[in-house]
């Protein structure tokens, strides 16, 4: 078939048109090259707001999760699924899948805290606080992080550190000063604290172990696909320990949000942020954790009925500078 079929016009002129298949190829490469290039102008820029959009609005979508379904078996539907889709990805890559016993061990570990346990506590956290609360607590995470990897590895930690670190502590307790108020006639708002301090250390235990997998000899996409996959298997294991059954909710929000939370949440928003971090490093790549909390606030005050209080505004901004100094590296 040729490239291009002429098409007579009514004054007798010929013009040169493309096929629908060959158009919507050409149309595909121009987007790819568009978003995947690394010499297009915008696509940090693009990919940047992919990761913040998305995961903002995770913390929402997992809402809907909540409810018909024990948490452990939500999220052993997630990551199992997620594993798949990533598991799917590395074969058409021709990615080798085969490690040693000791790599295993370490995405083991990797997975159960990072993928079941991380995600078990917040679960639980989102059935008694709204979801952008939740998310706030998680922008602790680059200073539990650091300081993991302080205690485990011997990591340097400064002044700038610290000071960044204090600033969002303030920010994170401004933006929860009026939830405090109210622990005394709602005490499942502590609980849900608690379970978000839970949440944020087994991740940091799960990143902690996973900064190493390059030293181990396994690359990102593999890495992520079995310790998604050892999250899932541990979730599992929390499923039968609590004696739940594996039911599914073939409703259409379970099933659309678990779609969602599957795709984009756990493969597309990670699939851009490890671009990212492939592109402009680790510590820029980073500032998506400090965008992504104030879009779950938007998004709860959209949904979820949050109050932006004058209090709220200021702890944001105390937190996004924290991070912002914690983060920053002098050139």
């Amino acid at each position: 078939m040729p490239a291009l079929r002429a098409l007579r016009t009514t004054r007798g002129s010929t013009i040169a048109v493309r096929p629908p298949i060959e158009r919507l190829l050409a149309s595909a490469t121009r987007w790819r090259a568009l978003v995947c290039s690394a010499e297009a102008p915008l696509s940090n820029w693009i990919l940047f707001l992919v990761c913040v959009t998305i995961w903002g609005s995770t913390w929402l979508a997992i809402t809907f999760q909540l409810g018909n379904l024990a948490p452990a078996v939500s999220v052993f539907y997630r990551f199992l699924l997620a594993a798949l889709i990533v598991f799917a990805f590395c074969r058409l890559r021709r990615l080798t899948l085969r490690f040693g016993l000791h790599q295993h061990l370490a995405l083991a570990l990797q997975g159960t805290f990072m993928f079941s346990l991380s995600y078990l506590c917040v679960y639980y956290a989102e059935s008694l606080v709204v979801s952008g609360l939740v998310a706030v607590g998680f922008s602790t995470s680059p200073l539990v992080n650091m300081l993991g990897a302080r205690l485990a590895y011997g990591t340097a930690w400064n002044s700038r550190v610290t000071l960044g670190a204090l600033m969002g502590i303030a920010g994170i307790a401004l933006i929860f000063w009026p939830e405090w108020a109210s622990l005394a006639a709602h005490p499942q708002l502590l609980h849900g604290v608690l379970y978000t301090l839970l949440a944020v250390l087994t991740s940091a235990c799960g990143s902690v172990i996973a900064v190493r997998n390059p030293v181990r000899g396994v690359p990102i996409w593999q890495a992520m696909a079995f310790a998604m996959l050892y999250g899932a298997l541990s979730s599992l294991g929390v499923v039968l320990a609590l004696g739940d059954t594996l039911a599914f909710d073939w409703s259409l929000q379970y099933v659309a949000s678990l779609l969602y939370l599957v795709v984009a949440g756990s493969v597309i928003a990670f699939a851009g942020y490890l671009t990212l971090l492939e592109r402009v490093g680790a510590a820029r790549a980073a500032y998506v954790g400090v965008m992504v909390p104030i879009v779950a606030l938007l998004i709860s005050y959209l949904f979820e009925g949050f109050q932006w209080r004058p209090a709220t505004w200021i702890g944001v901004g105390l937190s996004v500078a924290g991070n912002v100094v914690m983060l920053h590296r002098p050139t």
